[in-house]
């Protein structure tokens, strides 16, 4: 299995270096193909010369899709891509591109996830990180979550491949929340492409 990870200089590359340890470790069976960026500053990109990892700048969204067609990936991981992902690269690679999404999406677009202690769980549609997290704190949630789900032309939704909760506390704030809950969003990827990559 072939995947290219897309990445800006939004992050730090964490869910990058949390791919490339877990294809390490042998618990994904695949190869990174290419980490892309639109910005040449992204952190993320010297993590992936240090592990002598391909790497490409793709500064203008129209470029991407002739871009991946040429890499050809099974998979494409969105790593703190800001750019906007064009229709026609949704349509080009339906159900092969993997988005983590600071909420917790629902099953069906009428629905709602449910955290462990069966309250609902927030879908935060529309809200980039910092945003999302204050958005838990601001609705008094018991939970704090994420989802990795399928890109589709349904924004911020598509079917979900799993999803990550943190419990809330009395004291927390968007900092030290987002902090637990990115420890928990780099194992939910390697958790779900190591299902993925299964012969």
């Amino acid at each position: 299995m072939n995947i290219c990870v897309l990445i800006s200089n939004a992050g730090t590359g964490t869910n990058l270096q949390a791919i490339i340890n877990g294809i390490a470790d042998g618990k994904i069976n695949a190869d990174i193909a290419a980490v892309v960026s639109d910005k040449a500053d992204a952190p993320g990109l010297e993590r992936a010369r240090k592990h002598n990892l391909p790497t490409e700048i793709c500064s203008k969204k129209e470029d991407l899709l002739p871009l991946l067609k040429q890499l050809n990936p099974d998979y494409i991981c969105l790593a703190g891509w800001k750019q906007i992902i064009l229709d026609e690269v949704i349509l080009a690679f339906p159900n092969k591109i993997l988005n983590l999404h600071p909420g917790l999406i629902p099953d069906s677009t009428d629905g709602v996830a449910v955290n462990p202690d069966n309250t609902p769980g927030l879908w935060n549609k529309g809200m980039l990180t910092t945003k999302a997290i204050q958005n838990f704190l601001n609705h008094h949630a018991t939970y704090a979550g994420s989802s990795i789900h399928f890109l589709t032309l349904n924004f911020d939704f598509g079917p979900v491949l799993g999803r990550s909760f943190e419990k809330i506390l009395a004291d927390d704030t968007v900092d030290n929340l987002y902090k637990r809950l990115k420890d928990k969003e780099n194992n939910l990827y390697v958790e779900v492409l190591q299902k993925l990559s299964l012969p």
